[in-house]
């Protein structure tokens, strides 16, 4: 890994006191996205428990049409080969690597890595909006708290990812 670092410019110590104290606005919003990776990945730990047996139920709000346990156990949940909810964990993870990897002038040196990160972060909100406006709504036709939650930790790493992707590009562009 010390290879990789210093290959992209930044020394560790570097990138370490950047990301511990760094004070400029693209750290915030990666920082931002590290907490809204790590808000989801906690809704999603509820619902691995479910969908893999570790538990036989979650607890719904007592009000509403929630049905954690419908949701989670339906097909679509399973249809990507295992359920949805470790995958989602995974999802998070990497948008954590994305935000963490790079120093403060990653948008100039390393542009592509902003814009992974927003691509990585859009998709990941498209299948989040699915869910959440067409799936449970009228497929299920019940709600998961922890996947309304999950849901929107998505469309707040792409808010975080945006400035700085949008800055890559600018970048980008005066390249060309």
């Amino acid at each position: 890994m010390p290879a990789i670092t210093q290959r992209m410019g930044n020394r560790p110590q570097a990138l370490r006191r950047y990301l511990q104290d760094g004070s400029d606005r693209h750290i915030y919003l990666r920082r931002g996205a590290v907490v809204a990776s790590l808000v989801g990945i906690g809704a999603m730990a509820f619902t691995t428990l479910l969908q893999t047996g570790v538990v036989k139920r979650l607890p719904d709000p007592p009000v509403g049409n929630f049905d954690t346990k419908k949701v989670n156990s339906s097909d679509e949940a399973y249809s990507y080969g295992g359920p949805d909810s470790p995958i989602a964990i995974t999802t998070h993870g990497v948008n954590m690597v994305l935000a963490a990897i790079g120093g403060p002038d990653r948008a100039r040196r390393q542009p592509w890595l902003p814009l992974l990160a927003t691509v990585f972060a859009g998709a990941q909100a498209v299948t989040a909006a699915k869910y959440l406006f067409h799936t449970m709504p009228k497929v299920d036709k019940a709600w998961c708290p922890y996947c309304i939650v999950d849901a929107l930790t998505h469309f707040a790493t792409v808010a975080f990812t945006l400035p700085e992707s949008m800055l890559a590009a600018r970048h980008l562009a005066r390249r060309r």
